[in-house]
């Protein structure tokens, strides 16, 4: 039986509950119901964050556990800034029941991750979703006409050189979602579409999101993305920008020259073979009828 265990047969309990929250970008903070702040697992728990946490749904077999945490924007720790900006999404939580007379008495209450999160007037609540959640994700290898390797990673095998990437400073934005950069005359209209921008300084240095647009207006080259970068870039922050792929074989051959490494199907007939019929002449290839 463990200390905490037997601390609570006793009858009369202290006991408290606690969070300890690492989000991706390393930062680790903790929170506790308690009102003195609490060392748990060396990790100081804040007893003024005003976070609570609901009842744990837990259950056996593949079920997904949840809970739901709520708390106020009030305190430096948690700014409506980082939510909007998707600093915690995915963050780790680790949820403890805790003596808090003795700290180091302790036992686990949930593990997993934060999931949706929504605020507003002051106030914010995040779904807690537990670790058979990774269990919903898709595996495996998806077979389509299209490419389905990133470009540039190891199974594209693609360098991208000076052809395909760039740095260069924003010129103005509009919504976080708009950006003008100068013309960048070396590169083709629309070289840019579904590609990647990612930011390199400023208030939104780190952030990334796909290229949905790319065209050129009055001497400005303008990238329109596909989200928000949900944190304010501002001219001057400079941001490196990747040429897009489309996943189409052909664009596979002829814009990048790596045909070999193309990891689509082609010849998988499109939706169109299913009404297909049999006919005289001719040839059923998978084409519009």
């Amino acid at each position: 039986m463990s200390m905490l265990a037997e601390h609570m047969a006793s009858g009369c309990t202290t006991v408290c509950r606690a969070w300890i929250v690492r989000r991706k970008d390393g930062l680790t903070l903790g929170f506790t119901d308690h009102d003195l702040e609490l060392i748990v697992e060396g990790v100081a728990c804040l007893a003024a964050s005003g976070m609570t946490a609901g009842a744990l749904q837990a259950s056996t077999g593949l079920a997904v556990d949840n809970a739901e945490a709520q708390g106020a924007l009030s305190h430096d720790a948690i700014r409506g800034e980082d939510i909007r900006a998707g600093l915690w999404d995915g963050a780790e939580v680790t949820s403890y029941l805790v003596n808090w007379q003795s700290a180091q008495d302790f036992e686990v209450l949930f593990r997993g991750s934060l999931g949706e999160i929504s605020w507003g007037e002051g106030a914010f609540t995040a779904e807690l979703r537990g670790l058979s959640e990774t269990l919903n994700k898709a595996r495996g290898r998806v077979y389509q006409s299209r490419c389905d390797a990133a470009l540039g990673d190891e199974r594209c095998r693609h360098e991208l050189g000076p052809m395909f990437t760039t740095e260069v400073e924003v010129s103005a934005s509009s919504d976080d979602r708009l950006v003008m950069l100068p013309l960048l005359r070396d590169f083709p209209p629309k070289w840019f579409e579904n590609g990647q921008l990612i930011v390199l300084s400023g208030a939104a240095q780190g952030a990334l999101e796909r290229i949905k647009t790319d065209r050129t207006r009055e001497e400005v080259r303008e990238l329109g993305l596909w989200q928000s970068l949900r944190r304010a870039i501002e001219p001057g922050d400079r941001v490196k920008i990747n040429a897009g792929c489309d996943k189409r074989m052909s664009t596979c051959r002829l814009k990048f020259d790596n045909l070999l490494n193309f990891r689509g199907f082609p010849q998988i007939p499109g939706e169109d073979w299913l009404l297909t019929y049999p006919v005289s002449g001719g040839g059923n290839d998978g084409g519009k009828l």
